[in-house]
């Protein structure tokens, strides 16, 4: 990340996408070791669905099922990015629900990720309800002080970006299991669901 030096809330989307691009492939290595399973992600995928169509700006998958939608959007734009993200999740939901055989566990959900790159927000979908991680976003601060080493910045830049790494391999293990242990993901959805 050094190489792309600071970000400003609204710099190009070439520049974010670099950004949200390396933390998202940073993320999938580490839980793909973890879970000793492949993970796949592509940028412009086109989702289609009953309610609606088009491209997201980054998809996960593991095997077929998508499991996590991410869209990119500049600062000011972050609650259009919620909306979209919803819609592209309920799509999502509907083209995973076609592939799943007739035998296969039909409690189902995906993941949604929103951000401008600064801030990130991070999204449970389950057919007809949407929960959020946390209220306020998880900020990550690209700024040249940060860049030395010995600054606290640099501390602080490290510490917010492992955060949302973490975040991140969270999820994709998580929906990794869900696979394996339907009925003890169903208790963990439940429980997360009542705290809301």
């Amino acid at each position: 990340m050094k190489n792309y030096g600071s970000l400003v809330l609204d710099s190009l989307e070439s520049i974010r996408n670099k950004y949200v691009s390396t933390i998202l492939h940073t993320a999938l290595h580490i839980a793909g070791d973890i879970v000793s399973k492949e993970f796949n992600m592509r940028p412009e995928y086109e989702i289609i669905g009953d309610e609606s169509c088009g491209q997201v700006d980054y998809t996960i998958k593991e095997a077929k099922n998508l499991i996590c939608i991410t869209e990119d959007k500049v600062q000011r734009s972050v609650l259009e990015g919620f909306a979209q993200n919803i819609k592209q999740l309920e799509s999502s939901y509907e083209t995973n629900k076609r592939k799943r055989k007739s035998g296969d566990d039909d409690f189902d959900y995906l993941y949604g990720i929103v951000t401008s790159v600064r801030d990130w927000h991070f999204l449970l979908y389950i057919p007809g309800e949407i929960s959020q991680a946390s209220e306020l976003p998880f900020t990550i601060e690209f700024n040249k002080k940060a860049l030395d080493k010995d600054s606290e910045e640099y501390v602080t830049l490290c510490k917010r970006v492992l955060k949302v790494l973490g975040i991140i391999v969270g999820l994709l293990k998580d929906r990794t299991y869900a696979k394996e242990e339907p009925e003890r993901k169903r208790v963990r959805i439940e429980g997360y669901r009542s705290k809301k």
